[in-house]
C-alpha cells in the first residue's frame, strides 16, 4: 500500500460514521448492504417529490421564458440609447471646443481693448486737466492732483515719442503749453512763499510747512525744468542764510546784555589773596555776579534747563534779571540746535537730497551764522577766568551734539568741533593759572591766622567738587589730569601752610581741619569713590591717628611709654628688667589713679574746642578715648605678670570697666 493510500485510509477512519460502525462491532459487509438499501429508498422518495412538483416546475419554466423575452427587448432599448448617447457626446465635444475658441477670442479682444483704453487715457488731455492747470490756484489740492496727472502724461508722452507713436504728436503741443504754465505758476508760488520769510516778525516755519505740503511741485520742477528748480533752490538758500545770520547775530547780541555785570578775573584764582575790603560785616553782593568756585545750581543747565525754552531778551530786560554766561550760551546753542535740525530735515525732504548733498546745502545756509557764533564764543571765552562756566559750556556742546545725532542730524558736527577748539584751550590755560597760583602761594607773607580751614582750601574743595561733579556724567580724561595736578599742588600748599605753626599739635589741627573740609565737601557733592575723596580720606586718617597719639601723650605719656617698653621686655623674657621698674610703675599708677578723670575732662574740652566741625571733633574724641582704653588694657595685662603683680601699688589700679563706664559719658547723643 502506497503512502498516499495509507493517508486516505487514515482520513476515512477518522469519520464519525466509520468510528460508530467500528465501535458497534457490526459486520462491515452487512453494514454496507444496509446503507445501500437506505440510499435506494431515499432515491425513490426524491423521484416522487419531483413528480408531485411537476406542475410548478412547468409554470416556473413558462415564467423564465417570459422574462427572457422582456430582457431581450430591454437589451434592444439600451443598445438604442447607447447609440443616442454616443451622438450627444460628439455634439458636446464640438460645443466645448467652440466655447474655448470663443473665450480665447474674447480675452484677446479684452486685452487689446484694455491696452488701447489705457493708452488713450494716458495720452488724452481732458478738459478738467486744462482748466485746472490754467485757472486753479497752486495752493489748492485739486491743482496738486491734476499736476500729478500732467506729470504722468508728460512721462508717457516721452516714452511713446521714443517709440515713434503717431498719436503722441497730436497732444505734444498741448502738454508742452500746460507744462510751461504749470512751471510758471509753481515758480511764482515758491518765490512768493520764500519772500514771506523776509517779513519782519514773520514765523518762517509757517510758509515752510506750506512748501513741505506741496513738495511734489519741486519734484515736478526737477523733472521738467532744472533751471527754474535751481533758481528756487538758490533763492531759498540765499534768503534763509540771511535770515539765520540776522536772527542769531541779533539774538546773541541782545542776550549778552543780560549777563552778570561782574565776572571772574585774575583776582579770582584759587591762590589769589582775599579782598581786603571784606570786613566782619561785609556781605558780598551776588546780584550781578556768579559764584566762581562753587557750582551751586549752575549745573542745572546740564539737566533741568538743558532743553528748557530759550531766554527771551526783551521779556527779561523788563525784570532786570541777569544770567551767568553758561545760561546765555545754552540758550543760543539750543536755539541753534532747534533751528538747524529743523532746517536740515526740511532741505533733505523738500529738495530730495542725500546726506552729503544736504550737508553741502546746509553749510551754504548756516555757514556765516556758525562762523559768527564761534567768533562770539571766542571773544568771550578769551577773557574768561571762570573755569566752571567754560567747563559747563564744554558739556553743553557734548550734550547738544548727542541731541542732534538723536534727531538724525549731523550737520553741526564741524561747528561743535570748532567750539571745542575754542573752549578746551582756554579751560586748560585758566586751570594752569589756578595751578600756578596755588604753587606760588606765599605762605610766609600770608600765614594762616588760626587752625581753622584756610580760605584757599575751601576754595579748592568747592571748586574740585564742582568740576568732579560736572565731569562724572561724561568724563574727560584731560580734565582728570588737570584736577590731579591741581590736587597735588593743593596738598603741597596745605603742608606749607601747616609748617607756619610753631608746634606739631597746631600743625596737625590745621591739617585735619583742612583735610576734613575738602573730604566733606567732595563726598557730599560727588560719588564717594572719587579719587579726590579717597586721597584726602587717607590723609585725614593718618593725621588723625598722629593727633590722637599726641593728645594722649600729653596726658598719659608715662603710662603709654612704659607699657610699650614693658611689653618689649616681656616679649624678650627680661624679668629682671621688669623687677627694676617697680618704683617707676608705682609712680605711674599713683599719677593715673589721681588724675585720670581730670585728664578725661581735659581731653574732651581740648579736642572739641579745636575743631569747628563738631562731628569731626566728636569722632576724634571717641578715637582718642578708645585708644586710651586699649593702652590701659595693655598696661593692666603687663602688671598682671610676675614679678610686677606683687607690687603693692597695683591695689590702687582702677578696674578697666570703671574706665569704660567713665568713657561712655563722653559719647555723643547724635
Amino acid at each position: 500500500m502506497s503512502h498516499s493510500e495509507d493517508e486516505n485510509l487514515q482520513d476515512h477512519l477518522q469519520e464519525d460514521i466509520v468510528k460508530e460502525a467500528l465501535a458497534s462491532g457490526q459486520d462491515l459487509r452487512e453494514y454496507s448492504k444496509q446503507v445501500e438499501v437506505e440510499l435506494a429508498s431515499c432515491e425513490q422518495a426524491s423521484i416522487q417529490d419531483y413528480i408531485s412538483q411537476a406542475g410548478n416546475i412547468a409554470q416556473l419554466h413558462t415564467q423564465i421564458s417570459s422574462c427572457d423575452g422582456i430582457l431581450a427587448r430591454m437589451e434592444n432599448l439600451l443598445l438604442s440609447f447607447q447609440t443616442d448617447l454616443g451622438s450627444i457626446s460628439s455634439e458636446i465635444l464640438t460645443l466645448q471646443q467652440e466655447s474655448v475658441d470663443m473665450n480665447l477670442r474674447l480675452k484677446n479682444r479684452q486685452s487689446v481693448r484694455g491696452e488701447l483704453s489705457q493708452f488713450v487715457d494716458d495720452l488724452v488731455v481732458t478738459e478738467q486737466l486744462i482748466t485746472t492747470i490754467m485757472e486753479t490756484p497752486v495752493s489748492e489740492q485739486q491743482f496738486l492732483e491734476q499736476l500729478q496727472v500732467l506729470d504722468h502724461k508728460i512721462e508717457f508722452l516721452k516714452e511713446q515719442s521714443f517709440r515713434e507713436a503717431r498719436a503722441a504728436q497730436d497732444v505734444k503741443d498741448v502738454l508742452e503749453k500746460l507744462k510751461i504754465k504749470a512751471v510758471a505758476k509753481i515758480r511764482e508760488y515758491f518765490l512768493l512763499k520764500i519772500n514771506q520769510f523776509k517779513k519782519p516778525l514773520a514765523n518762517y516755519q509757517i510758509p515752510q510747512n506750506a512748501m513741505l505740503r506741496f513738495k511734489f511741485y519741486f519734484q515736478f520742477l526737477q523733472k521738467v525744468n532744472r533751471e527754474v528748480a535751481s533758481e528756487v533752490r538758490e533763492e531759498y538758500i540765499d534768503t534763509m542764510s540771511k535770515i539765520m545770520f540776522s536772527y542769531f547775530k541779533s539774538y546773541s547780541g541782545r542776550l549778552a546784555k543780560l549777563q552778570f555785570e561782574e565776572s571772574a578775573s585774575r583776582e579770582d584764582l584759587l591762590g589769589a589773596e582775599e579782598s581786603q575790603s571784606k570786613g566782619f560785616f561785609f556781605k558780598p553782593s551776588l546780584k550781578n555776579k556768579t559764584t566762581v568756585f562753587s557750582v551751586g545750581s549752575r549745573d542745572e543747565v546740564l539737566s533741568a534747563e538743558l532743553e528748557a525754552p530759550i531766554i527771551v531778551p526783551h521779556a527779561q530786560q523788563k525784570t532786570d534779571q541777569r544770567y551767568p554766561h553758561e545760561m546765555l550760551f545754552r540758550s543760543v546753542q539750543y536755539a541753534l540746535v532747534d533751528n538747524a535740525c529743523r532746517e536740515f530735515l526740511f532741505i533733505s525732504e523738500f529738495f530730495m537730497l542725500d546726506t552729503n548733498t544736504a550737508q553741502e546745502l546746509f553749510n551754504n545756509i548756516f555757514g556765516k551764522t556758525l562762523s559768527v557764533l564761534v567768533k562770539q564764543a571766542d571773544s568771550f571765552i578769551s577773557d574768561s577766568f571762570d573755569c566752571l562756566s567754560v567747563f559747563l559750556c564744554i558739556h553743553l556742546v557734548q550734550r547738544y551734539q548727542l541731541l542732534c545725532h538723536k534727531r538724525c542730524v549731523g550737520g553741526l558736527d564741524r561747528y561743535w568741533e570748532n567750539l571745542n577748539g575754542v573752549l578746551w584751550p582756554r579751560l586748560s590755560n585758566v586751570m594752569q593759572m589756578n595751578i600756578v597760583s596755588v604753587r606760588e602761594f606765599d605762605t610766609t607773607r600770608r600765614r594762616p591766622a588760626d587752625v581753622r580751614p584756610h580760605y584757599s582750601t575751601r576754595r579748592y574743595a568747592e571748586f574740585s567738587a564742582a568740576m568732579v561733579g560736572i565731569n562724572e556724567t561724561f568724563p574727560h580724561e584731560q580734565m582728570n589730569r588737570l584736577l590731579a595736578m591741581l590736587q597735588e599742588e593743593v596738598e603741597g600748599l596745605i603742608l606749607r601752610l601747616a609748617s607756619q605753626f610753631p608746634t606739631r599739635k597746631e600743625q596737625l589741627l590745621f591739617l585735619i581741619n583742612n583735610y576734613d573740609l575738602v573730604m566733606s565737601i567732595v563726598i557730599e557733592r560727588t560719588k564717594d569713590d572719587s579719587k579726590e575723596s579717597e586721597t584726602f580720606r587717607e590723609q585725614l586718617k593718618t593725621r588723625s591717628e598722629e593727633f590722637v597719639s599726641l593728645v594722649l601723650e600729653n596726658h598719659f605719656g608715662h603710662l603709654i611709654q612704659w607699657s610699650k617698653e614693658a611689653e618689649r621686655k616681656l616679649d624678650a623674657g627680661d624679668l629682671e628688667g621688669l623687677r627694676a621698674e617697680e618704683k617707676r610703675v608705682s609712680n605711674i599708677i599713683g599719677d593715673f589713679s589721681r588724675d585720670w578723670k581730670k585728664s578725661l575732662d581735659s581731653i574732651n574740652g581740648e579736642i572739641l574746642s579745636s575743631f569747628p566741625n563738631l562731628k569731626l571733633g566728636t569722632s576724634l574724641l571717641q578715637q582718642a578715648l578708645t585708644t586710651l582704653v586699649q593702652y590701659y588694657h595693655r598696661f593692666s595685662r603687663v602688671l598682671g605678670v610676675a614679678p610686677l603683680s606683687q607690687i603693692a601699688a597695683t591695689a590702687q589700679l582702677i578696674n578697666i570697666h570703671q574706665l569704660m563706664v567713665e568713657v561712655k559719658r563722653y559719647k555723643p547723643n547724635f
